[in-house]
């Protein structure tokens, strides 16, 4: 609170503390008030002591009408014409805290109402005077509600904004501002007099916006994502802050007429207000409803290097080219802490997205937490050796930080490092994060914005402060697209290879299965089947039997036949010898057909014989094949599944395909969007 005190509420306290309610009674107001007949005379009475030229405590001096005009430390404390901006008028009618005089009643009402009509008639200084009229900004941005929240609807795209580059040269600028947008898939790099804004699905450019003010040195995205804030100009000669309509590219704000470049800017997360600073080591606060200043502060010593508003918008931190670190409250300009810890030059500064912690990287290696609750610092690490160039924080609280080491790091809030990146070319410069994407975004002095997904660390693109012009971009493209395909094909024929060898081994696997099934269910069939024939040999042996003695009985009937046609050839009974030779030849027939039958029985028990024989060699085959076709059958299902040096081959050459298949996409798509805009570039040419 002492340091508050200080500010211009404390100047007025003593301003204040002595009038009384009799001599606002004789200051009765003329027609018209100024300062020289009617204000000055109070002043006088009671603060001359505290806010002379000699004594001029909170920097306010109050017995000139031009001092007083000017205000103190924090500002102007009087805005002509304009009572609500008017911070005296606030504080001597108890609206705003500290309340004035303080432990005191608020003034009398008379008093009140002569300070209120001098303002509202223009804050004359003699009676000779002409108010003059507040000048107006030809810009002004809306307010809009504080909140870290996505907001309702699509994030802000750039539409139908030009890519063609309104510079190129033969060498690219360092990247001296780069910024994420925190709901879309979009960058904005620094270009020379231009701000390059790229699409992070395809890493595209998606517009250029002009700066022709001069090199870009800040770049910060509104908190919904809605505007873009550009700062820099040409050091020694002049500085802009300019605000950019992201959909449309139009400019919506242009404020700061400085006289050295911008170093460090930001748009309060409310949009009512822009602070800036530079080498002229000024703190300014600008309101964007008029453009008028608010609030200068003059703490620092060094170069202003960054500037930055807590997400709630209650304070607005400072960093400086020396040691400085200091946060103000936005709503007064106060000082609110100074931060001592850094050793040399704050190079960046991050708010944690719940206002309560800030970080700061500094040319002396460090990266530092500050609570706002005291003002203490909580942590500190050496981040980067030779010094640390940019830190961010990310919504999950973890930081992302790049320096002189060229690399860049993902730190949890204890300093633990998490990840280390690839190293960039050059000395790192700006960092950003997308949280839509996951992506790191690392600057460098040679003028490449790296991009890494943070998932594995793989650098997924490279953006350019100096991209060529779209009919190079196309040609560039074609090549790359093709180069692509290739790649593309490629690894989708090594990933198929690699996938063949595991479905053959699984097929064989199913066919070593199968086999070893068929061998044991064949098993017990084939037992059957030589069961079943066993049974049938005692049936068969019956019917050789039967068949060899039918034989004898037909050899038997065959041998009385011919001893009977004997006897009676010997009778010379010729009709008996007839009937003799029939019964011989009717015998033999007989003999015959037993002879058949009986060769035809053994022939049957034979093959029924070697059935058995036969099935029994197969039974027995079948039965030993079983123990070894199993075997075969387990090795083949163990080595049905890939071993682990397999399994990760196939893993890589899966994921080297999506990605390869997922590039020639990206750079199919590029190419088709190049193309059209280069067919609609010259469309509009020709008309």
């Amino acid at each position: 609170m002492s340091r508050r005190l200080k500010s211009i509420g404390y100047a007025l306290v003593a301003m204040l503390c002595g009038l009384s309610a009799s001599f606002a009674e004789e200051a009765k107001p003329a027609e018209k008030i100024n300062f020289q007949d009617h204000i000055v005379p109070i002043f006088r009475a009671k603060c001359g002591t505290c806010h002379s030229a000699g004594e001029a405590k909170g920097g306010l001096v109050l017995e000139s009408y031009g001092a007083t005009m000017q205000g103190g430390a924090s500002g102007a404390v009087v805005e002509a014409g304009d009572v609500d901006a008017s911070r005296l008028y606030d504080l001597v009618t108890h609206k705003e805290q500290p309340a004035m005089p303080p432990k005191e009643p608020k003034l009398p009402d008379e008093t009140l109402a002569t300070i209120r009509k001098w303002i509202e008639l223009g804050a004359l200084e003699n009676k000779d005077s002409v108010a003059k009229v507040k000048k107006k900004s030809s810009f002004a941005l809306s307010t809009t509600a504080v909140s870290t929240d996505k907001p309702e609807g699509p994030p802000a795209m750039p539409e139908n904004l030009t890519t063609e580059p309104l510079v190129h040269s033969k060498r690219g600028n360092s990247v001296t501002a780069l910024a994420a947008s925190p709901w879309a898939p979009l960058a904005a790099v620094s270009g020379h007099r231009q701000v390059l804004l790229y699409n992070l699905t395809d890493f595209t450019l998606a517009g250029v916006l002009p700066f022709p003010e001069g090199s870009v040195h800040v770049l910060r995205f509104s908190r919904n994502g809605a505007l873009l804030l550009a700062a820099g100009g040409r050091g020694g000669q002049s500085g802009r802050v300019v605000v950019y309509d992201v959909k449309t590219g139009n400019r919506v704000f242009e404020i700061g007429s400085e006289t050295e470049v911008v170093l460090g800017a930001d748009l309060s997360p409310d949009q009512s207000q822009i602070a800036l600073g530079g080498p002229r080591k000024m703190v300014r606060i600008y309101s964007t409803s008029d453009g008028e200043l608010l609030y200068e502060m003059k703490k620092h010593t060094d170069w202003i290097t960054t500037v930055e508003y807590s997400p709630d918008g209650v304070l607005v931190a400072t960093g400086d080219r020396s040691n400085g670190l200091v946060v103000w409250e936005s709503a007064t300009g106060r000082e609110f802490y100074v931060l001592n810890g850094h050793g040399t030059a704050i190079t960046s500064i991050n708010w944690r997205v719940d206002s309560n912690v800030l970080a700061s990287a500094s040319e002396d290696t460090t990266i530092r937490l500050w609570e706002m609750t005291n003002g203490t610092q909580v942590k500190a690490w050496g981040a980067h050796g030779g010094g640390a160039a940019s830190v961010t924080f990310l919504r999950d609280g973890r930081l992302v930080s790049t320096g002189r080491d060229r690399v860049s790091k993902i730190w949890d809030q204890n300093g633990a490092q998490q990840l280390a990146l690839a190293a960039l070319p050059d000395l790192g410069l700006k960092t950003a994060f997308s949280e839509t994407q996951g992506l790191v975004l690392a600057g460098d002095w040679t003028g490449g914005v790296q991009v890494f997904d943070v998932k594995d660390g793989r650098n997924v693109a490279t953006l350019l402060t100096n991209p060529a012009p779209v009919a190079k971009r196309l040609e560039a493209s074609k090549t790359e697209a093709t180069a692509a395909e290739g790649v593309a094909t490629t690894t989708a024929a090594q990933l198929a290879a690699l996938q063949k060898q595991v479905t053959d081994k699984q097929e064989a696997a199913k066919v070593a299965q199968k086999a070893h099934a068929d061998a044991e269910a064949a098993v017990p069939v084939l037992a059957a089947e030589i069961t079943k024939l066993q049974q049938t040999l005692p049936g068969k042996d019956e019917a050789v039997k039967t068949a060899d003695a039918a034989v004898v009985a037909a050899n038997a009937v065959v041998a009385k036949a011919k001893a009977d046609l004997a006897a009676a050839e010997a009778a010379a009974d010729a009709a008996t010898i007839d009937a003799g030779k029939k019964a011989v030849a009717a015998g033999e027939l007989g003999l015959d057909n037993a002879k058949k039958v009986a060769a035809a029985a053994l022939a049957d028990k034979v093959a029924v014989e070697k059935s058995i024989t036969d099935l029994a060699a197969k039974h027995k085959a079948t039965a030993d094949s079983v123990p070894v076709l199993k075997a075969a059958a387990d090795k083949a299902v163990a080595e049905m599944n890939p071993t682990p040096e397999m399994a990760k081959a196939i893993e890589v050459a899966t994921v080297a395909a999506k990605q390869a298949a997922a590039n020639l996409a990206l750079k199919q798509s590029v190419v088709t969007k190049l193309a059209g805009e280069l067919t609609r570039g010259a469309t509009a040419e020709g008309k």
